[in-house]
């Protein structure tokens, strides 16, 4: 698909060479059709690299999209270079009169803090709030999906004696939503969190429906509202070597790392990873965009409410 994004976005190059199709705003500007407008609040350290991991998922649909990142005032990332920021991101001051048809909220590594001990919290608040009535559908992702489950609904979430680390088979538990359309049975995903959620806290809600879960790592994705919210505890958006990363880093300078599970060639570090994620990553994102995104929302798109 075309998608539409800043004029020298790093991840456009990047991208390219992946014989990924995108366009800058100079050419999207010549075409006369109204591309669906995502919004991507990026709370990940390396803010690059979950660009372009998740630019690659939205490009899998036919639809232009127009593609925005937003940033926090409470908080100046320390892994990302300033001039990127100013150039290619927006407050949420600057984006709160606007209306998208769809949002990403990525995760932060402030999972083992308290909300209300997180330094940017009362605006993750603002924005939570903000979405329902600017936004058709919105992701959830990770640190984001437990925040958001937490502000939306009460649910708590629980320290983990281990790291939930490495790639993990899930099991659709509502195949007939359109969000698994064409999925297998079993669809691997993966995990890096210190925290979970409880399954009896999310039934407990009956406006939750948890429609994804795995025997060992829990409550994978539920959905709200219809489709207007999903909260995926995982990281589907992850490239090849985004754990084998965080685990040579994490190795070098603390004694308690363990290897990221059902993710190396015959578990073995020495060998590279085994990718069984990336199709069904592809498929997620794509139906997210055709079924919850572009047949939802409205064409004026300040009718979204």
């Amino acid at each position: 698909m075309p998608l539409r994004l800043p004029d020298r976005l790093p991840a456009i190059e990047l991208l390219k060479h992946e014989n990924i199709f995108v366009m800058d705003d100079s050419r999207a500007h010549m075409q006369d059709i109204r591309p669906l407008k995502i919004v991507i609040l990026n709370l990940m350290p390396l803010k690059i690299t979950t660009e372009t991991d998740l630019i690659r998922l939205l490009s899998n649909t036919p639809l232009q999209l127009e593609i925005n990142f937003m940033k926090l005032k409470s908080h100046t990332p320390k892994n990302t270079p300033i001039e990127h920021m100013m150039m290619f991101y927006r407050s949420f001051e600057e984006l709160r009169h606007h209306k998208f048809d769809g949002m990403i909220i990525t995760g932060a590594p402030v999972e083992q803090l308290e909300y209300e001990d997180v330094l940017y919290w009362d605006e993750m608040k603002d924005i939570f709030a903000w979405a329902r009535t600017h936004v058709t559908s919105t992701l959830y992702i990770c640190w984001a999906a437990q925040a958001g489950l937490y502000y939306h609904y009460g649910i708590p979430k629980y320290p983990l004696p281990t790291k939930m680390f490495g790639i993990f088979p899930q099991r659709a538990l509502a195949p007939q939503l359109p969000i698994f359309r064409g999925f297998d049975d079993v669809f691997q995903m993966p995990h890096s969190r210190h925290t979970e959620l409880h399954r009896d806290d999310i039934m407990a809600h009956p406006e939750l429906t948890l429609i994804a879960e795995s025997e060992e790592s829990g409550v994978s994705i539920v959905m709200a509202r219809g489709g207007r919210e999903f909260f995926i505890t995982g990281h589907l958006e992850y490239a090849p070597n985004t754990l084998d990363k965080e685990y040579k880093r994490d190795k070098d300078v603390r004694n308690d790392v363990e290897m990221p599970r059902y993710y190396y060639v015959d578990d073995n570090p020495d060998n590279p990873p085994l990718v069984t994620w990336r199709a069904h990553a592809n498929l997620l994102y794509s139906n997210w965009i055709n079924y919850y995104v572009y047949q939802e929302t409205p064409y004026n798109i300040d009718d979204i409410i």
